[in-house]
């Protein structure tokens, strides 16, 4: 019998992301305290920028985005922010989305799995996911659950289940 596996991803949904980043930018348009601050959220390449008049207002924008966030089921997880800086008059602050498992974090999975998971499991990473195979669907299950419980800094994902 050939042996069951799943694979551990780190992947975003870009549609939802930008959804949740157009309902912030609506938000801000509209809310009263937002009036006059020169608040705005917008795409800068492949990251997101927040401008604002003060501090303040640009980790505002930034807590309005991570509830539109967790409203549309992402993981905070995904959302790497910086601190705000002064550039010229406004505020400025990038958020970074982090998508796929480096080398570091696939690695302590990995490891994670061989110390705590049930015997037999292999994991293999394979460029930016793991690869989780077993005789026993039952042990991928543990597997899954014992990574769930886990706090890790990345927000996973577990796909081709078979």
């Amino acid at each position: 019998m050939a042996d069951s596996s799943f694979d551990v991803v780190s992947k975003i949904d870009r549609q939802e992301v930008d959804n949740a980043l157009n309902q912030t930018a609506k938000e801000v348009g509209h809310r009263f305290d937002f009036k006059g601050t020169g608040a705005e959220i917008s795409w800068s390449g492949e990251s997101i920028e927040i401008k604002a008049n003060s501090e303040e207002r640009a980790n505002a924008v930034l807590d309005v985005f991570k509830e539109k966030i967790v409203k549309r089921g992402l993981s905070l997880k995904v959302l790497d922010a910086d601190d705000p800086r002064l550039s010229g008059k406004e505020y400025r602050l990038a958020v970074a989305l982090k998508e796929g498992i480096d080398q570091e974090n696939a690695k302590k999975i990995s490891k994670l799995i061989r110390d705590e998971g049930p015997k037999g499991i292999k994991a293999q990473i394979q460029g930016d996911e793991l690869r989780v195979s077993s005789k026993k669907k039952d042990d991928l299950q543990e597997v899954i659950s014992l990574l769930k419980g886990k706090d890790l800094d990345i927000a996973l994902q577990f796909t081709n289940y078979r």
